[in-house]
């Protein structure tokens, strides 16, 4: 073998070296990335907004593959979990669904309508209501004429919550400087003449407020303590 070939041959193996070496390379980044990314897992977002309490099908979702250490651990990532369930509050275009973003449909006895209404989060809520729950519902209304007297008034007594929705931050209102910040949308239950007393409170009212029943009671308001005004402590 001469020289020519000596270096021929030499060239060759250094070559391959350095491809196997370039391999190794591609190899240990793949890998690197790999244990920082994770395997990928479906997850579903929403093709367009989705009102609140409107019922979910997976017709309204677009299937997209993540890492799984990227979605947060009540992500949806089988469609079969948005059958029969209804949107908490208003889902946007391309959110990734999430367990926390829908509730079971309610059953309602026949008769009985389902209605929500934004409820102050502090005086009303509280924290304590939850689906389930029994309630009576109290309005206060400003006097009709100058010089009567404010009324609270019992509107249904042993309401039926069905959801508890997610706190809301409210549009500031120029005209209510009382107009509470944050607010809860809760569905109820209720018959039709307890539904339309319900929207009457909630579009005449100047407050809205829930007051929970203990376990076990009934909630029952005798029909003289359901209108109190300030003189009857007199």
């Amino acid at each position: 073998m001469n020289s020519r070939q000596r270096r021929g041959v030499i060239l060759l193996i250094l070559s391959v070296l350095c491809a196997l070496g370039a391999f190794a390379g591609v190899l240990s980044v793949i890998s690197d990335v790999n244990s920082k990314v994770g395997p990928e897992v479906a997850a579903y977002r929403l093709k367009a907004d989705v009102p609140p309490y409107t019922a979910l099908s997976p017709k309204q979702f677009e299937k997209v593959s993540m890492p799984r250490r990227w979605l947060s651990d009540n992500a949806v990532t089988d469609l079969a979990e948005v059958r029969g369930k209804i949107a908490v509050t208003e889902l946007r275009k391309g959110s990734l669904m999430q367990s926390d973003m829908m509730v079971k449909t309610p059953e309602l006895r026949p008769g009985e309508q389902e209605i929500a209404i934004m409820i102050d989060a502090a005086t009303g809520v509280a924290g304590k209501i939850r689906p389930n729950d029994r309630v009576n519902i109290y309005a206060t209304f400003a006097g009709e004429r100058d010089g009567e007297a404010a009324q609270s008034k019992v509107i249904v007594s042993g309401a039926k919550v069905l959801d508890v929705g997610q706190l809301t931050a409210l549009e500031p209102d120029r005209d209510d400087r009382n107009r509470a910040p944050e607010a809860v949308p809760i569905t109820f239950a209720l018959s039709t003449a307890d539904t339309q007393r319900v929207a009457y409170a909630e579009s005449f009212a100047k407050h809205v407020r829930l007051a929970l029943i203990a376990p076990g009671g009934d909630g029952t308001v005798r029909p003289g303590d359901r209108t109190y005004t300030l003189d009857k402590d007199k």
